[in-house]
């Protein structure tokens, strides 16, 4: 079972335009500048990038999403702070 996780996000507040940004992120789009133009976590003058964490430090939902996805994979997850487009970029230990 993987322990660490190196994650990427948007934050909006709709499952609508969650859904619109996956499309986008699906056909081809840059998700590092999608994250600059429509998230709204501080996160996204990074590009959305969240760094390395471990399990325990994100959100119930949000940890659950990431670990149980693959490297690459770009998931879908609603938290308390809202809807999450999530680029796995790396799964570990």
């Amino acid at each position: 079972m993987a322990n660490k996780a190196k994650a990427s996000h948007i934050l909006v507040k709709t499952e609508e335009q969650a859904k619109d940004i996956l499309a986008k992120v699906q056909r081809g789009e840059s998700f590092s500048k999608l994250a600059q133009e429509y998230s709204v976590c501080p996160s996204k003058k990074k590009g959305g990038s969240l760094g390395e964490f471990g399990r325990g430090q994100m959100v119930k939902e949000f940890e659950h999403a990431v670990f149980n996805a693959k490297k690459g994979d770009v998931v879908l997850v609603k938290t308390q702070f809202g809807w999450h487009v999530i680029k796995v970029e790396d799964i570990w230990g």
